[in-house]
């Protein structure tokens, strides 16, 4: 009986993959016989998590810059599975968010896989690959407080959909909406606006969420495995929420 959601023989690339979704996704495809490259923009973290994990490499990659992500993508040989994580996040009302802010988080979290995408094309139509695009649940529903970041992730929601359209039988790609996720994506908000009062905050972000608690890295990393593999063969434009309940409450 063959294991399933294997990687062998693949080489997949993980933006942000030094820390939080991005690292558990980079340690399970790693363990699931992929080589790994890990992009970003913090490459000595970058390279010190690709030093743990058999076959995998880190590269340094700022989603925002044309010329560097051309550079990257023009360097690849092959590339088979692109999962596209790196992100910011930002607090605040339409009333409270700043011009330079709101333009921040659409050219990291809009632009960002457009040009990833754009440039990793040529490869992933050459290998018949997947993309996994980490999307939000702030991509599908409102949340308070959070405008711009509502606004990138319903982006790359739609992004996901019209690259399935476009190339239907070419390639695969799929969006995850995961809700609150214990990572350092959330201790850096928690740090940054509730400093004196991060436990009953994060008491607060886990009962939003009808299951009670937190998501775990790795249950993101987990469907994106599925997603890329050849079980999930059917699987086109799809996009998945992983909240604990919060999208059906």
């Amino acid at each position: 009986m063959t294991i399933p959601f294997r990687q062998d023989g693949r080489v997949a690339m993980v933006t942000g993959g030094a820390s939080g979704i991005g690292e558990a996704t980079c340690r399970v495809f790693a363990a699931a016989g992929a080589e790994v490259l890990i992009a970003d923009i913090d490459f000595p973290r970058a390279e010190k998590l690709a030093a743990e994990l058999a076959g995998a490499r880190a590269v340094h990659c700022d989603v925002t810059d044309e010329s560097g992500v051309r550079e990257l993508f023009g360097a690849l040989e092959r590339l088979d599975v692109l999962v596209n994580n790196a992100g910011i996040g930002l607090v605040g009302s339409v009333e409270d968010t700043e011009l330079v802010d709101f333009e921040r988080l659409m050219r990291v979290n809009v632009t960002g896989p457009y040009l990833v995408t754009r440039f990793a094309m040529p490869h992933l139509l050459k290998s018949h690959g997947r993309i996994v695009n980490i999307g939000s649940v702030a991509g599908l529903i409102g949340v308070k407080k959070r405008f711009a970041y509502c606004a990138t992730k319903g982006a790359v929601v739609a992004m996901t959909r019209q690259l399935a359209v476009d190339y239907p039988t070419q390639i695969r790609v799929n969006c995850i909406c995961p809700g609150t996720v214990d990572s350092p994506f959330v201790e850096g908000y928690l740090e940054k606006y509730h400093k004196h009062e991060k436990e009953k905050v994060r008491q607060e972000l886990s009962s939003r969420q009808p299951i009670g608690r937190l998501g775990k890295p790795e249950e993101i990393a987990n469907l994106a495995l599925y997603l890329a593999s050849d079980e999930a063969g059917f699987v086109n434009g799809s996009v998945v929420s992983i909240d604990g309940g919060w999208t059906a409450a």
